[in-house]
């Protein structure tokens, strides 16, 4: 294993991460990184699908606030460069300082940067569980050299349950496990394919196969592929 999995480490460090504060990859001031929560999210909806990462954070627009126009994507002192401006684009509601949502952006960066460093696992599971808010498009736009982090995610599964099409067969390994982790996977008529637990900390493998038809994962708070980086 090019990472291996240090048990109990991994919480710890997630937990350190999202309260830190820092510069960003772009060299912007860090202005409110620190006190977020680092309380695991609730399951992942099979809506969403593997790697969402919708979150209360998010600072995108909601209906009732429609998003300010772009040449009004203006910060109070200075200006946005044009990474900066493709971030912000559909994601600042009237009334809202532009710069405020950019740094929200920085910060997720931050702690991405931050937990790679400490953890590469621990980084691409929290973006797999949605614990680093709006990650795709802070990376896509913020912090590029992550992009490689967020493709691995994609092909991660968070708790939950997962049917048909949004399982992808293949060997997959749980990272930071609590104390209830268990998981099942059945097939067609709902034939169980094969199902256990963990102990907390305890890193398991299961093996998705092509017959799968649904996976329901427990208390294992996320699932990353076996590969390049497995």
């Amino acid at each position: 294993m090019r990472y291996p999995f240090r048990a109990g480490a991994a919480v710890v460090v997630l937990t350190v991460a999202l309260a830190a504060c820092g510069s960003s990859s772009d060299g912007h001031r860090n202005a409110g990184g620190a006190g977020a929560s680092a309380t695991r999210p609730p399951a992942v909806s099979p809506s969403n699908g593997p790697g969402a990462t919708a979150s209360s954070e998010s600072a995108a627009p909601q209906a009732s606030e429609p998003p300010k126009p772009t040449d009004e994507l203006t910060p109070a002192t200075g200006s946005f460069n044009k990474k900066q401006k493709e971030y912000l684009v559909d994601r600042v509601p009237k009334g809202m300082d532009p710069a405020a949502v950019l740094q929200t952006g920085q910060e997720t960066c931050d702690r991405l940067t931050y937990l790679v460093k400490a953890d590469r696992e621990v980084a691409v599971a929290a973006i797999v569980t949605g614990e680093l808010a709006d990650a795709k498009p802070a990376v896509e736009h913020l912090c590029t050299q992550h992009r490689e982090l967020v493709r691995e995610a994609a092909r991660g599964y968070a708790d939950g349950t997962y049917r048909d099409k949004q399982l992808r067969p293949g060997r997959y390994h749980n990272v930071s496990p609590t104390g209830n982790c268990t998981w099942q996977i059945t097939g067609v008529n709902g034939r169980n394919l094969g199902s256990g637990s963990a102990a907390a900390g305890k890193r398991a493998g299961i093996t998705l196969p092509d017959a799968a038809r649904t996976f329901t994962s427990t208390g294992c708070y996320a699932w990353l592929p076996e590969g390049e980086h497995g």
